[in-house]
């Protein structure tokens, strides 16, 4: 199960850039002039997660495979878009199937590099960003209630569904994102939810780029756009997209002294994905055996079946139960076979909710 991130915002404010320090590869172009993105850039990474090392030194495996990240780096969007403006709107449908949007806003004034609005002002370039996200949807959503509406006229089974694809229109005219619609319990708006696969009904991260003299405690344009985050209910994240892509390549130890040289301790990379994980309720369990030791993402709140599936179909079809050893057990007792002996293996059956750093052994019949 992968993440899907979309990163989106002006042009010109440090997208690709940041997506170059993710990768921690110089495969995006970063120029500055507007639209030098065309064409979506995208990249698996893997999440990185200290426990996998700690793991691998006990066990030995052939390998070691990270969950995984996909982050897919979007043409800059400018004022007009979803009227044909700049690129107009045709990166949208990129990002239309990604668990969370990545919107980055310039925070750092700097003369020598051009910004599309001519000033730095976190909180018009959000709003000019979601404006057009949200014009975009309601694009969709009108084309899906003149096809209804057609169909209500021959079909009054159908007229329950236009009535919510009607309230649905109306609240985004109003200019409410679709993520603050009212989510009573009523299958014809999930239906009508999933089908069209709303931008402005996806979570959000805002990122602050912010220039080197503002990366240790940020400055008023990142607390402006943080305030703008908090009253949205969004999560802020503060980075520096230069500083990151300068770490490209370096070794652990080398990234660990550089970040340290500006009084923080996590990568861009690191926050970003960790907030992307806490955002939508995502958490990884653990394998570790003599051919890999692995971290397999899954959303909290799955129980044990339906997390075997994220393995193969048929440990999800033939469950029959699980072994479960904390992660802190594991390593602190040096292994399984301790751990057994002192009653911390557990079995687990259909009803166990799977819990961020379990190590599981998944017995199953097909």
């Amino acid at each position: 199960m992968a993440l899907n991130i979309g990163i989106v915002g002006l042009p010109n404010v440090g997208k690709s850039t940041l997506f170059n320090a993710l990768t921690r590869a110089q495969n995006a172009k970063a120029e500055n002039f507007p639209f030098c993105t065309i064409e979506p850039n995208t990249a698996v990474v893997p999440v990185p997660d200290p426990r996998l090392a700690v793991l691998a030194d006990m066990v030995h495996p052939q390998n070691v495979i990270h969950a995984t990240v996909e982050f897919v780096d979007i043409a800059g969007l400018v004022k007009g878009a979803s009227k044909g403006e700049g690129l107009g709107n045709k990166f949208l449908a990129n990002i239309r199937d990604a668990n969370a949007i990545l919107e980055v806003v310039r925070c750092f004034e700097n003369g020598d590099i051009v910004h599309v609005e001519g000033s730095i002002d976190p909180a018009r370039d959000v709003a000019i960003i979601e404006n057009e996200l949200l014009l975009a949807d309601l694009e969709v959503l009108e084309a899906r209630v003149a096809r209804v509406g057609k169909l209500a006229k021959v079909d009054p089974k159908v007229r329950p569904e236009l009535e919510v694809l009607e309230a649905l229109k109306a609240h985004l005219e109003g200019g409410a994102p679709v993520r603050t619609f009212d989510r009573h319990d009523d299958d014809l708006l999930a239906e009508a939810l999933r089908e069209g696969r709303y931008l402005t009904d996806k979570k959000v991260i805002y990122v602050a780029n912010v220039d080197e003299a503002g990366l240790p405690a940020g400055n008023a344009h990142e607390a402006a756009l943080r305030a703008l985050a908090e009253k949205a209910g969004c999560e802020c994240v503060r980075i520096c997209a230069a500083v990151e892509q300068d770490m490209a390549g370096l070794s652990d130890e080398e990234r660990a002294e550089f970040l340290a040289s500006y009084g923080i301790s996590e990568s861009g990379l690191d926050v970003i994905v960790k907030t992307g994980y806490r955002t939508l309720g995502l958490a990884s369990f653990l394998t570790a055996g003599p051919k890999e030791v692995r971290a397999w993402t899954f959303r909290r709140g799955w129980k044990a079946p339906k997390c075997a599936g994220v393995i193969h179909s048929d440990f999800e079809r033939g469950f029959i139960r699980a072994k479960v050893v904390r992660y802190e057990d594991f390593v602190a007792h040096g292994g399984e076979l301790k751990c057994r002996e002192l009653g911390l293996v557990r079995e687990e059956g259909k009803e166990y909710e799977m819990q961020d750093g379990d190590m599981v052994e998944f017995l199953f019949n097909v």
